[in-house]
């Protein structure tokens, strides 16, 4: 199946992908953990973090990519230049080198719809999302899971293998874990 991946503008497709599920005041994510600085991060609940999407959104700021099958939403990557999320100053992840990366740290497919080969699609579609946006790199943050099982509520940021896919080769180790697997850093240059 191929997929449309585009960035994400609409509110109502970001809300599908990392909003509430249920109770509309329910406390997710909403991809906001690595997109706003932790101090943020930690003073928005429940409705205030859709809000702060929604802010985020009409600022034209980048937040992530949605993809679509036949004008439905069934994919999301969270995506924006690293210096507009925690990544900036993580002591955990390391910084490569100077250049202006992007990151891409959460790549979620919808339910009744995964096993198609989306997530693959959604991170070449947030690379080629970055390349026009003229990010001489783009960076991923995953376990390292050396094809181990990984609970698919920390499968988010990815598998080494899957960057690797993608042509995206590890530059560092980090001081971070995930679900017990260590995350390296993964980058493909765009240049």
């Amino acid at each position: 199946m191929a997929i449309e991946v585009l960035p994400a503008t609409d509110y109502q497709d970001v809300r599908t992908m990392v909003g509430p599920k249920r109770d509309p005041n329910g406390n997710v994510c909403w991809c906001l953990s690595y997109r706003v600085s932790p101090k943020e991060n930690q003073a928005l609940t429940r409705t205030a973090r859709g809000r702060k999407v929604q802010a985020l959104l009409r600022a034209g700021e980048p937040i992530g990519a949605l993809g679509y099958d036949d004008g439905e939403v069934v994919g999301w990557a969270g995506l924006a230049p690293r210096a507009q999320t925690s990544f900036a100053t993580s002591r955990r992840i390391p910084h490569v080198d100077d250049l202006d990366a992007w990151s891409v740290w959460c790549i979620r497919v919808r339910p009744g719809h995964r096993g198609e080969g989306i997530a693959h699609q959604m991170l070449a579609g947030a690379v080629r999302i970055a390349r026009e946006a003229g990010a001489p790199a783009i960076e991923g943050y995953p376990v390292d899971n050396d094809g181990e099982q990984v609970d698919l509520t920390m499968a988010y940021v990815g598998t080494r293998a899957l960057f690797e896919a993608a042509g995206f080769a590890k530059a560092a180790d980090t001081t971070s874990r995930l679900d017990g697997f260590p995350r390296v850093v993964m980058r493909l240059d765009l240049r």
